[in-house]
């Protein structure tokens, strides 16, 4: 019912910067908290960076004042930049949605949906 796309990773060099993005499409009613989360090889997945539908922002403690997370509405769009980018910050990059969508019997449902990835590699 919804797809999330995701871009914006790639390799960059200790002190770099990445933007990443996510997109939401589908029969979308309204979308509450998006967020970005990552896992690293052998780690269990973590929270980075969660915005509210009001704005509201919460960062992991490892990224605040590196990261920026904001939303787009009208494009149903996150976005997380990444600056000062550390080895440390390797990892898959994962945008997750609290999506409330209409379902093929048109009722209005509520769920949560995962990107697929995007690999961001921080190295030099």
């Amino acid at each position: 019912q919804v797809q999330l796309v995701e871009s914006g990773g790639g390799l960059v060099q200790p002190g770099g910067s990445l933007r990443l993005s996510c997109a939401a499409s589908g029969r979308i009613f309204s979308i509450n908290a998006m967020g970005w989360y990552r896992q690293a090889p052998g780690k269990q997945r973590e929270l980075v960076a969660r915005i509210g539908s009001g704005g509201s922002i919460n960062y992991a403690d490892f990224v605040k004042g590196r990261f920026t997370i904001s939303r787009d509405n009208a494009k149903n769009t996150v976005y997380l930049q990444m600056n000062s980018l550390k080895p440390e910050d390797t990892a898959v990059y994962y945008c997750n949605v609290d999506v409330i969508y209409y379902s093929t019997d048109l009722y209005r449902r509520r769920d949560d949906y995962w990107g697929q990835g995007t690999q961001v590699t921080v190295s030099s």
